[in-house]
């Protein structure tokens, strides 16, 4: 399932990050996962010539971020939906440059999505192997009431598993056979201060990710730790941008 052509709906697709300083950003990145990147008004990052995610500018907001999208049939329907569940449509569904048509949203507590009802563009090509994108992480200051918005939104079923909640879509069937979780969760969440998704990338070795991470301007914010899934810290981009590494535990 490394390689995909396109998504179901309510599956997280796709991971992009705005920044002011294309060519720092890129310099990064590419140094820090062995990207190659597609240079262009948009910059896409590809491994073995798959898209893996990919580089906008300048940045869109104050606050340096990764953003995800979860495909969507109708993003005016789900933009939609959302408000309706009590979250905010921070900017109004439009037409993408791939023919596609997006929205961004936020949930009730302030953590920001996108959907997206892709066009030629069909998401990320390559994922969960090493140097490539897996999943991203909700934090929430109300979890109930997250469950209760994406649930409404996306159709995803809460899971309890130990610290985590797991979000499952009935009949998607992802991941790869030898993760720890079941193959149809489609993202997590864990109880935190600040509301905010953030995107997971397997590599090879947490902690010697973690220092090149370092060594190329980022900061390790939270240090290499063990869970039930693998290896995982978190860190942030020269700019702030956070993001997750993982090594993760085979089944």
């Amino acid at each position: 399932m490394s390689e995909r052509d396109g998504y179901a709906p309510g599956v997280q697709c796709w991971v992009d990050t705005w920044q002011d300083d294309a060519d720092a950003a890129a310099a990064f990145y590419t140094q820090l996962f062995g990207w190659e990147a597609a240079r262009g008004e948009y910059t896409l990052f590809q491994k073995n010539r798959r898209d893996v995610a990919g580089l906008g500018a300048p940045s869109q907001s104050r606050y340096p971020a990764w953003t995800t999208y979860v495909w969507v049939a109708d993003a005016d329907a789900a933009a939609a939906q959302a408000r309706d569940a009590g979250g905010e449509v921070l900017k109004q569904p439009f037409d993408s440059l791939d023919g596609g048509r997006m929205a961004v949203l936020a949930d009730p507590a302030g953590a920001l999505f996108a959907v997206w009802a892709p066009g030629e563009h069909r998401g990320a090509r390559l994922v969960n192997e090493p140097s490539a994108w897996a999943m991203s992480l909700l934090s929430s200051p109300d979890p109930e009431a997250a469950k209760s918005f994406y649930g409404a939104v996306l159709d995803w079923t809460p899971d309890s598993f130990g610290d985590f909640t797991l979000f499952r879509l009935e009949g998607f069937v992802g991941g790869e056979p030898t993760q720890p979780v079941p193959r149809d969760v489609v993202a997590a969440m864990v109880p935190g201060e600040n509301a905010g998704w953030t995107p997971d990338f397997w590599v090879s070795e947490t902690d010697a990710t973690a220092a090149r991470a370092e060594a190329l301007g980022g900061t390790v914010i939270m240090p290499p730790t063990d869970s039930p899934v693998g290896r995982t810290a978190v860190v942030a981009d020269p700019t702030g941008a956070p993001f997750s590494i993982s090594t993760v535990a085979r089944r």
